[in-house]
């Protein structure tokens, strides 16, 4: 305690040359600028983690069942009712997927149809990013289609008043070898339904049918691609998903959401402990300041130093004073310009006032997203803690070396 109170009058009291009270400012005033750029650049990635996890998890389901071999799977009743019949299992959905080359007017485009059947509203959330039209896939007279954002744009298509078909061809299964070319492709046209709008990678790859025109074209019986399955509120995914592989066995692989888009989850993380790890060696830079304000306060304070000695100060005492002076002057630094950055966030949370290209309605977000966690508080402080720590010592040393010295003498 008492050294705490002598480390508190050395920070605040006026030192003899106005060269230590300049550079322990310079070292202050960095450690805070260091710990306002980790909180508001840790914030923008959460804030940009957060909104791109919410874009895939509108088009990835919890779960997704697919066969360990092949790009189809039998599917049959009573092997989807094995599945439903799990105590997390909310809701599945069938789905069958192929490459195809589609045609509107005199516009083409390669993409991908994704036959989806009438659960998949249940499972997914592509319905709430409708741009134009309805997510609508068949009825009693038409089959329809519900183009991603891009490949619209790519074809022109009129989703409102359009006269013309979308023209979708496939490759048939199993007649790769056909004597006629065109008896390996299939031909059909779909009435254009609606336009989604959610990541430019479904957008510009995806067009939805229902699940009934998209094995009538691809020519199977009762088979699909894949197995997606919303949980029940409050399953957990890892525990859900060891419970439905055991259920279906090896012959399938079950993914998490995370896992079917893994390499991106891991490389958001990545960068934003990259980031991390750069700012503090900036700060870590920047606590040389410190190790030269406090070099010089040891020197100064020499007559002060064999003062407490003789009055039966130890040598660890005069180092923690040094010590905590230098980590005082970095958590009061640090303390301000954290709290500059809770203030920017929230106003950038509130009033977006930093848009991202100009604000010019290009982006699914207007302003920078910012999302504020408390264990990036509790890591800028503990970062700060630890380079003031390092910093400090030497000088710290110095002064119990001093101590020591005298001792002898």
């Amino acid at each position: 305690m008492l050294s705490l109170k002598i480390a508190f009058r050395y920070l605040f009291s006026k030192k003899s040359t106005n060269a230590i009270n300049i550079i322990a400012a310079v070292s202050m005033v960095g450690m805070g600028v260091g710990a306002f750029a980790l909180i508001v650049v840790l914030s923008t990635f959460n804030g940009f983690e957060s909104l791109a996890t919410s874009l895939y998890n509108a088009f990835y389901t919890d779960l997704t069942v697919t066969a360990a071999k092949g790009k189809t799977f039998a599917d049959t009743p009573s092997f989807r009712n094995k599945i439903t019949a799990s105590p997390s299992v909310a809701a599945l959905s069938r789905t069958l997927e192929e490459n195809a080359y589609i045609k509107y007017v005199d516009k083409s485009y390669i993409c991908t149809i994704k036959g989806v059947d009438d659960k998949y509203n249940e499972v997914s959330d592509v319905k709430s990013h409708i741009r134009n039209g309805r997510f609508i896939l068949s009825d009693s007279f038409n089959q329809y289609a519900v183009i991603g954002a891009n490949v619209y744009a790519a074809l022109n298509v009129d989703v409102e008043r359009s006269i013309y078909p979308i023209q979708v061809t496939v490759p048939r299964k199993g007649k790769g070898t056909a004597l006629m070319p065109e008896d390996a492709f299939t031909f059909r046209d779909v009435v254009p339904g609606g336009v989604f709008s959610i990541q430019q990678e479904f957008d510009s790859k995806y067009v939805f049918v229902s699940l009934a025109f998209a094995s009538e074209m691809i020519g199977t019986d009762n088979e699909v691609s894949a197995y997606e399955i919303k949980l029940k509120p409050g399953a957990d995914l890892e525990d859900s998903k060891a419970e439905v592989q055991k259920i279906i066995g090896k012959d399938f692989i079950v993914k998490t959401r995370y896992e079917q888009r893994e390499t991106i989850y891991r490389v958001m993380r990545l960068e934003r402990w990259a980031v991390y790890a750069i700012l503090a060696f900036i700060m870590l830079i920047i606590s040389f300041n410190i190790i030269g304000s406090l070099s010089m306060l040891v020197i100064e304070k020499q007559s002060d130093i064999s003062i407490l000695m003789a009055m039966g100060a130890s040598q660890g005492m005069v180092q923690r004073i040094f010590l905590l002076e230098g980590v005082l002057s970095a958590m009061i630094g640090a303390t301000i310009g954290i709290i500059l950055a809770t203030i920017l966030c929230l106003l950038q949370i509130k009033y977006e006032f930093l848009k991202l290209s100009g604000g010019d309605n290009s982006f699914v977000v207007q302003g920078y997203p910012v999302k504020m966690k408390l264990e990036d508080f509790v890591l800028t402080f503990f970062t700060v803690v630890i380079i003031a720590l390092i910093a400090s010592y030497f000088p710290a040393k110095k002064a119990s070396d001093a101590v020591k010295e005298s001792a002898i003498k």
